[in-house]
């Protein structure tokens, strides 16, 4: 259940939003088959936002910050809904709303590798082979140590699990931004074979960066925000 926000929560919200739409003007990758256009640094706060502010608040700041960032060109249309389920899928693993995000999660991956015609399962399987791992990661005791260790005050242990609950659902968002890139194509079997195979292997090394960077980034905020009484507010259950 939500609770009722305070000011230091739209405050937080604000702040958050305000950063979310700043990254969102830093390119770090171009998109394939999209010309001129490219994944920002927006996909490295987007698992931290949820993280931090649980799948309610983080999502509102997603959303309101991929709006903003639409109107001023620095998103589009597969960064503003990958950056919404990022963010809710981190948010709910984070907030003990595990099964939910595994039920999310196995519903894009299900849509997205069958989808009609162009679907990786009718052209080139392979391409949703490190999807599937996330699945894996995101259902096993990996997740469940990794969820625990956001208690930790251990740099490693706290690495360990940022980096693992920002792999998960930064798949998450990788899976709706390419079904986005698929519903804004014409189904074009051959453009999309070309597609998924250019791209089976290059992804997960993407986003396993934005995992790695998000997590050197979730540390740190978790450091310098620990001392002050905003902790309590970023973890409070149930946000």
């Amino acid at each position: 259940m939500l609770k009722k926000l305070t000011t230091k929560d739209i405050a937080l919200a604000i702040t958050f939003t305000a950063l979310y739409v700043v990254f969102g003007f830093l390119k770090i990758s171009p998109i394939i088959g999209l010309t001129g256009q490219a994944i920002t640094a927006a996909a490295i706060m987007a698992p931290l936002i949820g993280i931090l502010l649980g799948p309610y608040v983080g999502t509102l700041c997603a959303v309101l910050g991929g709006v903003i960032g639409l109107f001023f060109g620095s998103f589009i249309q597969l960064s503003f809904f990958s950056g919404v389920a990022t963010v809710l899928c981190s948010g709910l693993i984070c907030k003990g709303r595990r099964a939910i995000a595994v039920i999310v999660y196995l519903s894009l991956f299900l849509f997205l590798a069958f989808y009609p015609l162009v679907g990786p399962v009718w052209l080139f399987p392979t391409y949703i082979w490190f999807q599937l791992i996330g699945l894996v990661i995101l259902i096993s005791p990996l997740q469940t140590l990794a969820t625990k260790y956001f208690a930790s005050k251990n740099g490693s242990k706290l690495f360990f699990a940022f980096f693992v609950t920002s792999l998960a659902s930064t798949l998450a968002g990788q899976i709706v931004g390419t079904l986005t890139f698929e519903a804004i194509n014409i189904p074009d079997a051959n453009f999309f074979l070309v597609t998924w195979v250019a791209t089976a292997f290059l992804y997960p090394v993407e986003r396993t960066v934005i995992a790695i960077a998000a997590a050197f980034v979730g540390v740190a905020l978790y450091k310098i925000l620990r001392p002050t009484n905003f902790m309590l507010l970023l973890n409070r259950q149930n946000r």
